[in-house]
């Protein structure tokens, strides 16, 4: 363990007051005032310019009208924009927001008194003739709350820089004007209208997953009219001669077949792993080309090894995304679903170079106790499941080696959920992909538990459980949910980026990095989570400093030296894990004595009143002196070593 000798820890005071003295007088320089300052194109400031959120993707595809918000901080380069007038005044009455951007130095609304809203059948916000909406100073505007305007994701608030045109609004809509400075405290909280929507959202996902799934098993035992061997010489003929909604039969053997095409509504059923369906090598071994099309009870080998590399290499020059749709949705597979909708894969194990499964546009499909093992290794292999331009469930089903374990691509609305996930690159893996639920998932010695890519919305990531990998949960998009993950022996647990998402209650155990804080503007919840045992337990990227409390409820960082004097749950002061002395708290002999000199609390009582001085990283304003999950953290303590079983 490293030490700090008494002259090293006097001579980092000595340099924190001068830190404090120089500092201070940068703070000066800082304007003190906005009235020069004048709205930005939208599309320039940092945070609104995503366009990811649910109401946004809706409101472009529509053509309706979002109330925007531009705010103008001291201590903040940026010029932070969002959708949303309620939301941003609750936030600009949380101190943390202060502590993280600065004061408010001007608060630009939109003004609806520039055009002459109407609203849909829905409710939403209509301009006339589709004028652009202009600005108005939040300050300068009357303020309409509780009418029927309402965006996708609920209520909204209307502002009108004339207040003559905000009564005539609510003439026609219902509705009260209220003005800005009581506006903060009218609002919900806008995390917890959130949660009830991430709840609501999850609850009706399952309920679908379910539904579909049920529906599938209909499909499975349809009675047998045609047994191979029997009433047929080979599969193909059986098919053939089978009457829809019937089952083909396969008794145990290995049947011997070339890109076998079911082309007709029946159910294709084996012995288990003694009825074999081999393929030559060459391409995919069986292809589905029409709805109600179930497989179930067989084995699959003898795939082809068109996959990754081949088609990658044929399509180099080309676009980005056509390269991903031929080499992901295009190459051999043991089965094909090509506009099958509404089709289930049950009970089947396949071996494979290759993909297993690939969906390509067969909504409303089920893959259910599916086993796939690829390639030894992820350079070699491909997917386990691709699911590809279809809203499908993919459950309760085991993937090993390969590339990735599930791969979704433009596959919105699809549930993946209670996979086991070993070995490959990566477990899930979420391509433009928006409105998920990936939930229940275990992933085991792979290079990455979940990833999210491309920016999309509206994800719940949700009871995963990732250990021995490269990393546990990696998001990026806007407005989604990741919570009660377990993340444990990773290379880094998670990271808390994109925008306004929520991160609750997930655990952090024994990574090399419990979190990773990337986002530039800080508009994500972080809360209730147990980050604990890690090497480091927060790694910053650029930005400013993020403040992980929301009113009054923080993390727990472990058996901290801090003081909790009023035996609340919550230590005294704040917490900052990426902090030059509160990260080594715990750690090296001296920290805490250097922590708690004269000089370093000053420094803090200064930063929470001084926002000029506040370094980039991460503070808890409420740290919890205990754990909210005790039992997970316990199990996760007793099951650390890479690899283990949950």
């Amino acid at each position: 363990m490293a030490v700090l000798s008494p002259s090293r820890v006097r001579g980092l005071s000595v340099v924190l007051t001068v830190i404090l003295l120089f500092s201070s007088v940068s703070f000066a320089l800082t304007p003190t005032n906005g009235e020069d300052l004048q709205p930005v194109p939208f599309d320039d400031t940092v945070g609104g310019s995503s366009g990811g959120g649910v109401d946004v993707r809706q409101a472009e595809e529509e053509g309706f009208v979002l109330p925007r918000t531009e705010v103008f901080f001291s201590n903040y380069r940026y010029v932070v924009g969002d959708y949303g007038i309620g939301e941003t005044a609750s936030k600009l009455t949380n101190p943390g927001t202060e502590r993280q951007f600065g004061t408010p130095l001007a608060i630009y609304v939109s003004d609806f008194s520039t055009v002459k809203p109407t609203l849909s059948e829905e409710g939403f916000v209509v301009s006339e003739n589709g004028q652009t909406v202009g600005w108005t100073t939040a300050t300068n505007a009357s303020f309409v709350v509780n009418s029927e305007a309402r965006v996708p994701s609920g209520s909204t608030v209307l502002p009108f820089s004339n207040r003559a045109d905000a009564k005539r609004f609510i003439q026609a809509h219902g509705g009260r004007i209220v003005e800005w400075d009581a506006l903060g405290e009218t609002v919900d909280d806008p995390l917890q209208s959130r949660l009830n929507r991430f709840h609501n959202e999850m609850a009706a996902r399952h309920t679908w997953a379910n539904k579909t799934v049920v529906e599938s098993r209909a499909i499975l035992e349809r009675p047998r009219s045609i047994v191979v061997g029997d009433d047929a010489p080979n599969i193909s003929a059986a098919i053939a001669a089978a009457q829809p909604n019937t089952t083909v039969y396969l008794p145990p053997g290995t049947y011997e077949t070339d890109d076998l095409t079911v082309n007709k509504s029946i159910t294709l059923a084996g012995a288990g792993n003694e009825t074999v369906l081999r393929g030559n090598g060459n391409r995919s071994v069986v292809s589905l080309r029409t709805d109600r099309i179930a497989v179930r009870n067989l084995r699959i080998d003898g795939v082809g090894d068109v996959g990754s590399r081949r088609l990658e290499m044929q399509n180099g020059s080309g676009n980005w995304t056509t390269k991903v749709r031929l080499a992901y949705g295009y190459g051999d597979a043991g089965i094909i679903l090509d506009g099958a909708d509404s089709s289930v894969i049950s009970d089947v194990s396949i071996e494979t170079n290759a993909s297993g499964i690939i969906n390509r546009k067969s909504n409303q499909s089920v893959i259910d106790n599916v086993t796939v093992y690829g390639a030894a290794t992820s350079d070699d292999g491909f997917m386990g499941a691709t699911v590809i331009g279809a809203r499908s469930v993919v459950q309760d089903s085991t993937f090993v080696d390969g590339r990735d374990g599930v791969y979704t691509h433009r596959a919105d609305g699809s549930v993946i959920r209670r996979n086991q996930l070993e070995g490959g690159r990566y477990g899930i893996h979420e391509m433009y992909t928006s409105h998920t639920l990936v939930a229940n998932n275990t992933a085991r010695n792979v290079g990455g538990g979940v990833l999210v890519m491309t920016g999309p919305t509206d994800n719940l990531v949700i009871g995963n459980d990732v250990r021995g990998s490269g990393f546990g949960i990696d998001p990026a998009g806007s407005d989604s949910f990741y919570a009660n993950n377990v993340l444990v022996n990773n290379g880094y647990g998670m990271r808390a980026t994109g925008q306004q998402n929520a991160y609750l209650d997930n655990i952090a155990v024994s990574n090399d990095i419990g979190i990773r804080a990337g986002e530039i503007a800080p508009s994500n919840w972080f809360i209730r989570n147990d980050v604990v045992d890690n090497d480091k337990q927060v790694e910053s990227e650029l930005g400013p400093l993020r403040t992980w409390t929301h009113r009054g409820i923080g993390n727990y960082w472990g058996d901290l030296p801090l003081v909790d004097a009023d035996d609340n749950g919550i230590y005294d002061r704040g917490y900052q894990p990426t902090g030059t002395v509160d990260g080594r708290l715990g750690e090296v002999s001296g920290a805490i004595t250097l922590a708690q000199s004269p000089a370093s609390a000053l420094l803090r009582r200064v930063r929470d009143v001084v926002s000029g001085i506040r370094n980039s990283g991460v503070i808890d304003t409420a740290p919890r002196s205990d754990p909210f999950h005790p039992e997970q953290i316990a199990n996760a303590r007793a099951n650390r070593t890479r690899g283990d079983a949950a």
